[in-house]
């Protein structure tokens, strides 16, 4: 593309991907491009890649709905700049990202694109999913149980991953009661022993106490990630509460003591409490 053909999409609010994917060629242009932009490769975008999945969710959650369209925006961009990277090299460009997903998502809805019928429950649905992606596995010469499950994930999810991929084979307690059992033997074992423990010890046992947390949420249907983002989110909100009445002093938390903070933070949770009832 000439670079007037290319000024004139850069500069079309209307050019949509093709506007997208020429800006992006143009940042990594080694000779006109960004020095940032061009100085990147796949391993040092991936944690932007992952930050911005993590607002795109953070925007959903508190139903920032105007900041979501940003958001998407960003993440897309990094789609836009591996594949450009990838394109560099010879791999594949954004077409083939784009047949890629088309072609996956057409091939795991045969009810929806092909001949099989849509009667059928949401269960079901993910139960043929599950036979599609093993195939599609199978085709990756990915044999193993927990092949695929990716290693770059949040720990948590990771976590539940592996152990859905574990239970479709029957390694799983029956019940949530095993689970708690379990819990429980872990943190006895962390807590009781920790005085003999090396750190080394304790980290792994750490680990093994919040696998099986993990565990639980699953057995009681509960995202732990999205349970836990709840749980950050509250008490954020409630230690500004607390940061919010000592300001009222003009004081700050490095001011206050524990018994009274944990007032404060009671207070919160009570005015929290009462706002949901009314």
């Amino acid at each position: 593309m000439c670079r007037s053909a290319s000024d004139a999409l850069v500069n079309d609010p209307n050019g949509g991907m093709a506007r997208l994917v020429e800006i992006m060629r143009r940042l990594r242009d080694p000779e006109t491009g960004c020095p940032w932009d061009i100085e990147q490769d796949f391993a040092t975008i991936a944690p932007y890649t992952i930050e911005e999945a993590y607002e795109v969710a953070d925007a959903i959650e508190r139903e920032a709905w105007e900041e979501l369209k940003g958001e998407l925006g960003d993440l897309l961009f990094q789609s836009v700049f591996h594949a450009r990277m990838a394109e560099e090299r010879g791999l594949f460009g954004f077409e083939d990202v784009a047949r890629a997903i088309s072609d996956k998502m057409v091939s795991r809805h045969p009810h929806v694109f092909g001949d099989e019928s849509r009667d059928k429950s949401a269960a079901q649905q993910t139960v043929d999913w599950e036979k599609v992606k093993a195939a599609e596995r199978a085709a990756k010469a990915e044999h193993g149980v927990l092949d695929g499950v990716a290693v770059g994930l949040p720990a948590l999810l990771r976590a539940l991953k592996l152990q859905n991929r574990a239970a479709r084979v029957g390694f799983d307690w029956p019940s949530t009661t095993e689970v708690l059992d379990k819990i429980v033997e872990e943190a006895r074992e962390l807590v009781e022993a920790r005085e003999e423990m090396t750190e080394a010890e304790q980290f792994e046992e750490m680990g093994d106490l919040l696998f099986v947390m993990a565990n639980l949420a699953r057995h009681l249907k509960i995202d732990p990630e999205a349970a836990l983002r709840a749980a950050n989110s509250k008490f954020t909100r409630r230690f500004r509460a607390i940061e919010a009445a000592l300001a009222e002093d003009g004081r700050r938390p490095q001011d206050s003591d524990l018994a009274e903070m944990d007032a404060l933070w009671n207070r919160a949770k009570a005015a929290e409490k009462a706002e949901k009832a009314g």
